[in-house]
């Protein structure tokens, strides 16, 4: 198989290094990489991802940064240069957000990080045994819903799907309405109906603790708007054009990134429903499973030319 650019590059830098006295990587890495700046969007799943993320980079001896933001001014963010990774390209929900920016090269798509997550509406399971179990069963129950579809931010993709549904009239629904909340304030109003078993159509996706707080159920039929297998979705780590290249050691750990459901499905409970930092929660999943860093360490040194492997496991006291 014929190397990449990228690759080529590195080789050329490695050897240079080696040939003026082992000259480590961070020192080809200009200034700009010492400060690893992320787009988060209040969604608890990449809050547990950007966790693990930064609690691993600033083990290798690099500054991070965090700004919660909506998905629109993550990728107009990256555009600018105001970011440079975002960890929650869901896909291909977020095509029509991200796709833009990817095609004309401000922002690129690297490996997936998640396989197997969905995201598509959902009932509560008492709603689901009543019968609704398609989104072609809405509209006959308008009533009991209230015409009404819940959503999360403003501005997310989710939300502009369930939009797209009913500008077009699909499945009967173009008098109803879209309310427009957040991930906790939807949970909220999820929490608050199911004691009295009050219907309520909404935004869900998995991985996310609802699937195990609440008995839950995904309609089926929405294939044309969240995608096939009740939104059966992958989620890809972003970059602003050219940082791989550009922070290479960094762009590495970025590759090798892998995360699963059962991961971020335990993150995100000790976040939201425990009430653990995110950082310390993320700290502990590490200390509890090490085994992950080798992967996501593997060709990867610290900002001073160390290995990065054995100086995560020295800065997460997993040699003591």
């Amino acid at each position: 198989m014929t190397a990449s650019p990228m690759t080529r590059r590195l080789a050329l830098g490695l050897g240079a290094a080696a040939t003026l006295g082992a000259t480590p990587l961070y020192a080809q890495e200009p200034e700009s990489c010492a400060t690893v700046r992320f787009a988060e969007v209040g969604w608890t799943d990449i809050t547990a991802t950007t966790a693990l993320t930064t609690e691993v980079l600033e083990a290798l001896g690099y500054d991070t940064r965090i700004d919660t933001v909506s998905v629109p001014i993550a990728y107009q963010g990256m555009k600018n240069d105001d970011f440079d990774v975002f960890l929650g390209n869901w896909m291909p929900s977020m095509a029509s957000i991200s796709d833009p920016y990817v095609e004309e090269g401000s922002v690129e798509r690297l490996g997936a990080n998640l396989e197997g997550a969905k995201y598509t509406l959902a009932v509560p399971q008492y709603v689901h045994d009543a019968g609704v179990t398609s989104v072609a069963d809405l509209a006959e129950h308008a009533e009991a819903f209230d015409s009404t579809l819940h959503g999360i931010e403003a501005g997310n993709d989710g939300n502009e799907l369930i939009q797209q549904m009913i500008d077009d009239d699909a499945f009967g629904l173009g008098d109803w309405r879209l309310v427009d909340s957040s991930e906790a304030g939807m949970l909220a109003e999820l929490r608050a109906r199911v004691p009295e078993e009050r219907w309520m159509v909404f935004l869900g996706w998995e991985p996310h603790p609802m699937n195990t707080n609440f008995d839950m159920a995904y309609l089926e039929g929405a294939d044309d708007y969240f995608g096939p297998d009740l939104g059966g979705a992958t989620v890809y780590t972003n970059t602003r054009g050219g940082y791989v290249e550009e922070c290479a050691n960094v762009g590495t750990l970025l590759s090798n990134l892998a995360f699963t459901l059962e991961m971020e499905n335990q993150l995100m409970a000790e976040i939201m429903d425990a009430g653990e930092d995110p950082r310390d929660a993320a700290r502990a999943y590490l200390q509890a499973n090490p085994e992950v860093l080798e992967a996501w360490l593997e060709g990867v040194e610290t900002r001073d030319g160390e290995e990065g492997l054995a100086a995560v496991r020295r800065a997460l006291d997993l040699d003591a």
